[in-house]
């Protein structure tokens, strides 16, 4: 697996971590250049209410296997809404942004913000997301998704290498605030760089960007008891907190003052149970 910052994205995570289980697992060495890790879930919420669970936009195609959402996600500019509820598990597949252009019949722009069934991108589909929902460990999960995978037999050309590395630039260094840094530490223009990142990834380099600094300050302003918003947008490379707030809405749907309010009211919720 690949060091780079990998946003995880989990909306009031301490109440989620109650609600389901989440376990991540490497891919076997044949898919490492296209897959940061696969995911699985397990949940029951018999005789409960319904869990409602917001992930932020990221820049990772997932492929999930699951019984009311099986299909392969593109990046996004808006949250992600799962409802759990009942009894039930499966497995994603988490790409590294730029690498699932292999498995597509066009860029992967064409998936931004939405999906596609899996039967679209893969015959047998139906038939592994029925062995996922019965499998009795997790093992067997990984085993079909990475076999169905497989049988694709993908291959990674030099521009979606170039792709995953300008991806891994910008998650590398937090430094990239701005496209034409970027530009220059990849060494391509910034035209070249839009056409690469729809092609590869998806999404455009000024978004990506976004992605990964307000995913940080999301976590961040989680994890904090007291947030510093004027400190924390002037880490990240703002010249203003208004700046930073009108871009932590657009990536989150929440003012980071609304945010953190969530997280914190959740936590006092759990505790009270």
């Amino acid at each position: 697996m690949s060091g780079h910052r990998i946003p995880a994205g989990i909306v009031n995570a301490r109440e989620a971590s109650a609600k389901f289980s989440l376990v991540r697992h490497p891919p076997a060495p044949e898919l490492r250049p296209f897959v940061d890790h696969h995911w699985v879930l397990r949940w029951d919420l018999t005789g409960r209410d319904p869990h409602e669970q917001v992930v932020l936009p990221n820049l990772a195609v997932n492929v999930t296997f699951f019984r009311a959402a099986a299909g392969a996600f593109g990046p996004g500019k808006r949250p992600f809404h799962y409802l759990v509820d009942g009894v039930d598990q499966g497995i994603g597949v988490r790409f590294r942004p730029g690498a699932f252009r292999a498995f597509l019949t066009g860029p992967v722009k064409m998936i931004s913000g939405g999906s596609v069934p899996l039967t679209d991108l893969f015959p047998a589909a139906g038939g592994v997301t029925e062995s996922v929902r019965n499998a009795t460990n997790d093992f067997e999960m990984v085993r079909a998704a990475e076999e169905l995978l497989l049988a694709k037999h993908p291959v990674l050309t030099p521009a979606a290498r170039t792709a995953i590395e300008a991806v891994e630039t910008i998650a590398g260094d937090p430094a990239i605030t701005r496209v034409g840094v970027l530009s220059s530490r990849t060494g391509l223009s910034q035209r070249s760089l839009q056409r690469l990142f729809a092609e590869h990834v998806g999404a455009a380099p000024k978004w990506a960007i976004q992605v990964y600094r307000l995913n940080e300050a999301a976590a961040r302003i989680a994890a904090e008891e007291r947030p510093d918003y004027a400190k924390l947008a002037l880490t990240l490379g703002y010249s203003d907190q208004a700046h930073f707030i009108r871009d932590f809405r657009s990536v989150t749907g929440w003012a980071p003052t609304e945010y953190a309010l969530l997280n914190r009211v959740q936590e006092q919720e759990n505790r009270r149970e």
